[in-house]
């Protein structure tokens, strides 16, 4: 297993070079790539130029660090048939990318519209018989998780979606900070990653609240969602321990799965990723602590 810190929260407030050497200074010796300005921006085609690759590069090699993975964040399910073909595109250029930095893993969404089910449904299917078989061409193995205010937010139908290609190289990301979305407030995570089963490839740890309680978030003022005519989803990822999410129950789901020591014939090593957000000036804290306990839960350190 991959121990990965995605590095989103450290993208706005510092160069690549420091970003790296930052994520090594916490003891990861890998870097999940979320959606940078300069590499892979959200919605954008790819960039990544050559002084950048360089940059990139140079770093990690100083640091002693490996790229486990990239996010991307495309539409490929639409909603319009011009904002699909635009995302392949995408994605066409984030794998050749991807090949030359030797990184064989892309975590992604849905990223369709919830107000546009069938047909961001029907896009999305449309999308992945175009791009399968240059993720097989290329030794991709793509991975697809629910995001709150999707056309799907639901862990299983999103299981079943993946499923449903029988492939190698599509898998299945469960977020923890997502998780009551998954399944509407029930927060039962053994049921979850146990519905994911061998198609679980890598998991996102970070903590959130529980959406359908009571007063758990107020959303004020009322331009947050343009005075009601835009649509707003509020989700959040915590250090463990700061919100909702029962981790205990999560982490023994994870050993009874024998998650850690997974294997896939694309891509190798199953992924474990910090992903917290929002409180960078926490990080230098909670950030080798997340560590800490990923090991200590996983590999009995």
């Amino acid at each position: 297993m991959k121990i990965a810190f995605d590095v989103d929260v450290l993208a706005k407030q510092m160069s690549i070079p420091d970003m790296v050497h930052k994520v090594a200074d916490w003891g990861y010796k890998y870097i999940e790539q979320s959606p940078h300005p300069r590499i892979n921006p959200f919605y954008k085609h790819p960039l990544f130029s050559r002084e950048c690759e360089r940059e990139y590069k140079t770093a990690l090699r100083q640091a002693g660090v490996e790229l486990s993975s990239f996010i991307v964040v495309y539409r490929w399910s639409g909603p319009t048939e011009e904002q699909r073909k635009h995302a392949v595109a995408n994605w066409k250029k984030i794998v050749e990318i991807a090949v030359n930095m030797g990184v064989e893993v892309i975590n992604t969404e849905l990223s369709g519209d919830p107000n546009q089910q069938e047909i961001c449904n029907g896009m999305w299917f449309r999308s992945m018989d175009e791009l399968l078989p240059l993720f097989e061409r290329e030794g991709i193995r793509v991975e697809v998780q629910s995001h709150p205010w999707d056309f799907c937010e639901l862990n299983n139908e999103t299981c079943d979606l993946v499923k449903s290609y029988r492939s190698d190289n599509l898998k299945y990301v469960y977020s923890a900070p997502h998780g009551f979305f998954y399944d509407q407030g029930k927060g039962d995570v053994r049921s979850m990653l146990e519905y994911a089963g061998d198609d679980l490839s890598h998991v996102l740890f970070a903590d959130t609240f529980n959406q359908t309680l009571d007063c758990r978030y107020i959303a004020n003022p009322p331009w947050l969602n343009n005075q009601g005519r835009s649509d707003v989803a509020i989700h959040q990822h915590l250090a463990m321990g700061e919100g909702d999410v029962d981790f205990d129950t999560m982490f023994s789901t994870l050993r009874d799965m024998d998650f850690a020591n997974k294997k896939f014939a694309v891509g190798g090593d199953s992924i474990a990723c910090v992903s917290y957000f929002g409180f960078p000036e926490k990080m230098d804290v909670q950030a080798p602590a997340a560590r800490e306990r990923l090991e200590r839960e996983f590999l009995l350190r």
